[in-house]
């Protein structure tokens, strides 16, 4: 009988698999001898990019000119302007206005009251999206003000109003220039591909040189992590816009300016608010790391009982975070899916009821809490704090259950931590790329091929490889944990409506609180090392694993569960042999994340002894050392492109083969 192509092409691919795996393993058992520089990467060829860079920013910061005016200077001047907004919103929520400094200065205007502010998101929340959204943010803020976190919240939220416009209109631009050039476009891709995966902390070494300690460098930081999603979902919508659109746009003679802000942003809103609402709760993630260069606000209560191992006052500080987060989400959700409506009548009070019932509310607030300080400042005999139960409750875990944590942890480390670290930092670099480069050009070609060897080469020539193999066995076993922990629950949601609406509260919960309040409770049960680690991670990265599971799972299409049904299948049969496959490209999509995740929370648990990139990011921020920081945040950074660029490979792979999508 002849054979098939295409069991041919399978006969080959796996003969290719089990040649270039015997190469590998003969390399790594055999290869010490005879090529040392495939365990060890010359020193003479290595590169010193950690020296060029911090040589570069030196010669930015002292040399370099622009005009009339130094590098530095400039920068201070770009500080200098964005400190202008930031004030005046710093003032009309938590200072008030002054006039003087220091000791000296004497308060002009007091801030928005509780009352105010609070109000005033209500009226935000009925105008957008009713009742239920007023209640929703009104109650989000009161939690905030009763639980003794409103002075932190209201400088928090003083970042997040300047940092979140400019990220906006910066994303907006940026996106609307690759929309209309395509070198551009080409150009700006792997720039945001870093900005989105170098560590934060990398970058926090030159923004400090640069632009000074203080929250406007904090505002730069946050633009710099926050940006990227707007400008790719601004360039992703723009590129949507129906032709028939723009062709009604031509044919009525508008101008290419008028074709792009009268037709085709208009017609991208929806998306756009998407791109918003990403910008917000990617600055909410920065305010704790934003508060190591001077920030303030939440972020820094946070921190500040991370370093104290106070779990119950981070919670707190975290969970007043979250409530922001929830506010601010909800909002622009709701205003991306507003539809403006005709006043129903001719007089301002009918064209603008809301914007006057705030103006009204805000002046009888403050003129209220002239006469009455209880409606400017809540008092502080009615806050309520749960911080001491919580820490009473993880010492408690701590002194009854010390002999079972030990035991446990000791065996995890003993038993799989320390072999598997060991496994992977006896692999030799040069093998490790061959393999990497040829599993990029079976799933995505030779161009793949090239990306992924020269990303995994360009760590091994910067002498981060020793540190880059315990940042993937530490990621490498955090996600693992993560899919086996998050898959099931996501089967079990997906299936059942009743677990999956209190499954989505819990993860939705993890995933707007801060990654910091994750290190308290594990350092206080575990104490520092790879295994504290590991556990902060897991908690932090199971959130996508679950809800890409999900997603898949209720994305399958129902006539096919039905088919199935008729054919005689039992429901596990269906699980298995039809829902799953079916959901597999969603859950590889949800691996990506879970990757994702774990290397951004791998650089904050450096706090807790780790050794590696992220302990090298951590130590040269304390250091103030931008090349040695940059050069690690990028070796983090080429490990998340190259995972990025496997599994999403894989992932199309996947649906090809179940005809979701062409080759």
């Amino acid at each position: 009988m002849r054979r098939r192509p295409t069991d041919e092409r399978d006969l080959s691919g796996w003969a290719g698999w089990a040649l270039t795996l015997a190469l590998f393993v003969g390399l790594w058992l055999y290869g010490g001898q005879l090529f040392p520089w495939a365990f060890d990467y010359p020193r003479s060829i290595s590169i010193p990019a950690a020296r060029w860079i911090t040589s570069f920013t030196k010669w930015l910061l002292n040399e370099a000119t622009f005009g009339l005016f130094t590098f530095a200077e400039l920068t201070r001047f770009i500080a200098a302007v964005l400190d202008v907004p930031y004030r005046f919103v710093l003032s009309l929520l938590s200072t008030g206005f002054q006039s003087g400094e220091g000791s000296q200065a004497v308060q002009i205007l007091p801030p928005l009251s509780w009352v105010a502010v609070i109000g005033t998101g209500a009226i935000l929340g009925g105008y957008a999206g009713g009742a239920r959204l007023a209640a929703l943010v009104a109650g989000c803020l009161t939690f905030v003000l009763v639980f003794g976190q409103w002075q932190s919240a209201m400088v928090t939220l003083a970042s997040i109003l300047v940092a979140v416009p400019l990220g906006v209109a910066g994303g907006l631009l940026l996106g609307i220039l690759a929309f209309r050039h395509s070198w551009f476009e080409r150009a700006i891709r792997p720039v945001l591909d870093l900005m989105q995966t170098i560590p934060v902390f990398a970058y926090l070494v030159p923004i400090l040189i640069l632009f000074g300690f203080g929250p406007t460098a904090a505002v730069v930081a946050t633009l710099i992590y926050a940006m990227p999603p707007m400008t790719r979902i601004t360039e992703l919508a723009l590129r949507r816009v129906p032709a028939e659109l723009t062709d009604l746009g031509r044919m009525v003679g508008c101008t290419r300016r008028q074709m792009m802000w009268r037709v085709l942003v208009p017609a991208s809103k929806d998306p756009l608010m998407v791109g918003v609402n990403q910008v917000i709760m990617l600055s909410l993630n920065m305010v704790i790391i934003a508060s190591m260069i001077g920030a303030g606000g939440l972020g820094f209560d946070v921190l500040a009982a991370l370093r104290r191992l106070d779990f119950g006052a981070g919670l707190e500080a975290g969970l007043a975070i979250v409530a922001l987060a929830v506010a601010l989400d909800r909002l622009s959700q709701a205003f991306a899916r507003l539809r403006n409506e005709p006043a129903r009548g001719n007089g301002p009070v009918a064209r603008h009821p809301y914007l006057l019932s705030g103006v009204a509310l805000i002046l009888a607030a403050g003129l209220a809490g002239l006469a009455v300080p209880a409606l400017q400042t809540w008092p502080d005999a009615f806050e309520l704090s749960t911080g001491a139960f919580w820490s009473n409750v993880v010492q408690w875990i701590n002194v009854n259950f010390f002999d079972t944590i030990e035991a446990v942890k000791n065996a995890v480390l003993l038993n799989l931590l320390v072999p598997f670290k060991r496994f992977l930092g006896g692999l030799p670099w040069a093998g490790v790329t061959a393999l990497l480069a040829y599993v990029g050009w079976r799933l995505g070609g030779w161009r793949l091929a090239v990306l992924v060897a020269s990303l995994a080469g360009l760590i091994a020539a910067t002498g981060q490889w020793e540190k880059a193999a315990i940042t993937v066995y530490l990621c490498g076993i955090s996600t693992v944990f993560a899919m086996l922990i998050g898959v099931p629950i996501g089967i079990l949601a997906s299936e059942r409506e009743g677990v999956w609406a209190p499954v989505r509260i819990i993860i939705d919960t993890l995933q707007t609180l801060p990654s910091f309040v994750y290190l308290m409770p594990a350092v206080m049960l575990f104490r520092v090392g790879d295994f504290t680690a590991m556990i902060a991670v897991v908690a932090y990265a199971v959130v996508p694993a679950v809800r890409y599971t999900v997603l898949g799972l209720k994305g399958v299409d129902p006539r096919l569960t039905e088919a199935g049904r008729a054919m005689g299948c039992t429901p596990g049969q269906i699980l298995w042999r039809i829902k799953l496959r079916l959901a597999l490209p969603e859950i590889l999509l949800g691996l990506n994340q879970t990757v994702m995740f774990a290397l951004s929370m791998l650089v904050i648990t450096a706090l807790v002894g780790t050794r590696d990139l992220g302990q090298e990011v951590y130590i040269a921020l304390t250091k103030a050392d931008p090349g040695r920081g940059l050069v690690a945040g990028l070796a983090v950074a080429f490990i998340a492109i190259i995972t990025d660029r496997l599994i999403s490979a894989s992932a199309r792979a996947a649906r090809a083969r179940l005809g979701l999508e062409a080759a």
